[in-house]
């Protein structure tokens, strides 16, 4: 992605859980993993993961932003029960914004720009399933990396570490 397309990421705009209105720019100079989330999906483990990754690196400069989305029919239908679950089953602190659509005609802006970044195989586009996950550098990089890939894996530890201050 240019830089041009990056400053226009950090400036669109998307909800928190609880409604208020936030954007990339929030969380300026930091590295992003952000991630499409569903409660009931098989890949809901990766939750811990994520959770391991924030409190590793969250002193550090680095954050996780998830993003619950029903799109593939596998999470829950309230934002309050969402939030439960994700802090009563992993433990998670990291920031879990509002339901989104992550495919489509409809998807939010966000995701799609996020989704013109390409994976490791030079593919771009829809969203393959829940837990695909999205690095944002500081200087306004994506990385892209596909829901089985382990948030913990070493070739998204490896970025996050190059990308934050010793």
């Amino acid at each position: 992605m240019t830089e041009a397309t990056a400053v226009d990421i950090r400036r669109i705009p998307f909800t928190t859980a609880d409604g208020a209105q936030a954007s990339l720019a929030d969380y300026d100079g930091k590295v992003l993993l952000i991630v499409n989330v569903a409660s009931r999906c098989g890949l809901a483990p990766q939750y811990e993961q994520l959770e391991k990754l924030k409190k590793t690196y969250g002193d550090r400069g680095f954050d996780v932003l998830a993003f619950p989305s029903n799109q593939f029919l596998q999470e829950l239908s309230k934002m309050d029960d969402i939030l439960e679950y994700c802090s009563m089953t992993w433990g998670v602190t990291f920031p879990v914004m509002d339901k989104v659509r992550v495919n489509g005609k409809k998807a939010a802006p966000l995701y799609q720009e996020l989704t013109k970044a390409p994976d490791a195989d030079g593919k771009a586009g829809r969203i393959e399933w829940n837990f695909e996950k999205f690095l944002v550098l500081p200087n306004g990089e994506v990385k892209r990396f596909r829901p089985r890939m382990k948030p913990d894996d070493a070739a998204i530890v490896s970025l996050i570490e190059a990308n934050l201050p010793s």
